[in-house]
């Protein structure tokens, strides 16, 4: 079910894999997305793994890959906010933010007891998603940050046209890449570390970089648009502060 796990004082975080949940056909098993039509119920398995009961609070978001930061209260709203990042200052609210091919990231101030989840996407690092988590954090009070970086299809297989790279280079030259196979390709887990370290300079921040080095495109455990195509599940990024 997890592809990494990780505490940090009150601070629970995880990615998951592809396995331990209900679906079938190519979502197999644990699909964290629409496609299955296993949401609900691989959800509910996730949270009895990840929070101990299967009823605990999840606060899901309408992902559009864009720029939008979401701050979330005591209670999951009834209508999932269309954002691509969400925080929260309330224990025992448990933040999932899906991917296939995207970058998962996940934020902590362990000591203060805050926590967010970012989607980022190549639009998504362009549009700076996760600065502005980080800018929301620290607005909440975060003062010392960790951020995990997970699964995500990595540089070397991320391929692209020539014109979009230097459109996201333009804006974040760390993206720039190539793939093993030598066309252009974006690097967008180099993009968010680089955005990371810049963020948390600007605010006088200090941010510690965890990466999960697995590429969801090479890896058979973990779904991936770029390899599955449509029919493909997504995992999930989780992280709560324990009541």
């Amino acid at each position: 079910m997890f592809a990494y796990q990780d505490t940090r004082a009150r601070v629970d975080v995880a990615f998951t894999d592809r396995h331990g949940g209900i679906s079938g056909g190519p979502y197999a098993s644990l699909d964290l997305g629409d496609g299955s039509g296993d949401l609900r119920a691989n959800l509910a398995l996730l949270a009895e793994s990840f929070a101990g009961t299967a009823d605990a609070r999840v606060a899901l978001m309408r992902q559009v890959h864009g720029s939008a930061v979401a701050v979330v209260g005591d209670r999951p709203p009834d209508d999932a906010p269309e954002a691509d990042a969400m925080v929260t200052a309330h224990p025992g609210l448990m933040l999932v933010v899906r991917v296939a091919d995207c970058v998962p990231v996940l934020l902590a101030d362990p000591g203060r007891g805050l926590v967010g989840v970012v989607h980022a996407g190549r639009p998504g690092l362009v549009s700076r998603v996760v600065p502005r988590a980080v800018d929301a954090l620290h607005e909440l009070g975060a003062r010392d940050l960790v951020a995990w970086v997970g699964p995500h299809v990595c540089g070397a297989c991320y391929e692209v046209p020539d014109q979009m790279r230097a459109d996201v280079a333009a804006v974040v030259p760390e993206a720039y890449a190539e793939t093993s196979w030598g066309t252009p390709a974006v690097d967008i887990g180099a993009g968010v570390a680089a955005q990371l370290a810049t963020a948390g300079a600007h605010l006088d921040l200090p941010v510690e970089v965890v990466t999960v080095d697995r590429c969801t495109r090479e890896d058979d455990n973990l779904f991936s648009y770029r390899r599955q195509g449509k029919a493909s599940g997504r995992l999930a990024g989780v992280a709560r502060v324990r009541p």
